[in-house]
């Protein structure tokens, strides 16, 4: 972490580099109801042309506000690294045992922007996968699995983190309870990630939120009127945004009532490491490699072929006709033909 010496210097910058290089400087003032230093002007020179009376209201010595100064630059460089995160170039699952106790026998390493499908019937067990990764296992859950990150067992520190997660997990169901609009909450979101243009992050991830939901909303919208899909691409456009998670789990995207491919195609492009549990034949063969599961354990791991690939064409074109059959149901209209 990074210390008070270390972020020493800051007091010596002129207040204008310093707030274009660190916008979030400027909460420091704000808390202690402080005008900002010109921009020519440096913080320490700033604090020493400070009244006297004016510490003594504040109830601080002179010395101490530029130590308290120092310890808020290296908090906020620290948060700033943290946001970025130690680099994710792999995560590698070790096989553990199926629920008869039979060894699963597999070590599955995947790299970032690779995408994995995970399919099974219902009840194979591809939730309690989900759940391991989540979980980071290391032998301590009842599959026995084990989860390396970079090839090596993961920081505890990072593991256990609830600010700094390795893993974001978009569930079935969501459900928003705070009474705010989607702008208000998205942009609190940015705030607490240091985000120096939280109204541009805001609307850009409004933007592809809009892209991917069967049905557009406003940034006004109180964030509990959203329906599932429109939930379900708001978190997701916000996980690609603003997540610091370089590894994303998905259950059943196909349920959520919006653009999946392109939700997928989202995360990709960030250089998400997805693993998406689905039924969704286009989905499971979007995945790089798909693990079949069978009594809870991993029973196949199969490479997607470039004849797969190819007949994706075809899935998509029916999947077109059916989307389209949905919209005129939706709309009140007739089926005339199939």
């Amino acid at each position: 972490m990074t210390t008070g010496q270390d972020t020493a210097f800051y007091s010596t910058m002129p207040a204008g580099e310093l707030l274009r290089k660190h916008p979030c400087a400027e909460d420091f003032f704000a808390s202690l109801g402080l005008a900002l230093p010109s921009a020519g002007e440096s913080v320490g020179a700033y604090f020493e042309r400070i009244p006297t009376e004016v510490l003594e209201d504040l109830g601080v010595e002179r010395q101490e506000l530029g130590e308290r100064f120092s310890a808020f630059m290296a908090l906020l460089v620290s948060l700033g690294d943290k946001r970025t995160g130690p680099a994710i170039d792999s995560i590698t699952i070790q096989g553990g045992m199926d629920k008869s106790g039979a060894a699963e026998g597999f070590v599955l390493t995947i790299a970032p922007g690779e995408v994995v499908s995970i399919v099974g019937p219902t009840g194979s067990g591809k939730s309690r996968f989900l759940a391991d990764i989540e979980w980071m296992a290391q032998g301590d859950t009842p599959t026995r699995r084990r989860v390396l990150i970079n090839g090596g067992v993961p920081d505890p520190a990072r593991r256990f983190s609830l600010e700094h997660k390795l893993v974001a997990q978009l569930s079935q169901n969501m459900n928003f309870v705070m009474d705010l609009s989607v702008e208000e909450f998205i942009a609190m979101h940015a705030e607490s990630r240091m985000v120096s243009d939280v109204a541009g992050i805001t609307r850009t991830i409004i933007e592809k939120a809009n892209e991917l939901a069967g049905e557009g909303f406003l940034p006004q919208t109180p964030v509990t009127a959203l329906s599932g899909g429109q939930s379900r691409a708001l978190m997701i456009a916000d996980t690609s945004c603003l997540s610091t998670s370089p590894i994303v789990l998905i259950d059943e995207i196909e349920n959520a009532g919006i653009d999946r491919k392109k939700a997928v195609r989202i995360l990709v492009d960030e250089q998400k490491i997805v693993l998406m549990a689905t039924h969704d034949p286009i989905l499971a063969l979007m995945g790089d490699r798909r693990l079949v599961f069978r009594n809870g354990g991993v029973r196949a791991i199969i490479a997607t072929t470039p004849a797969e690939r190819a007949a994706m064409s075809a899935f998509e074109e029916m999947d077109a006709r059916l989307t389209a059959v949905r919209n005129a149901l939706r709309n009140g209209e007739q089926i005339d033909c199939v």
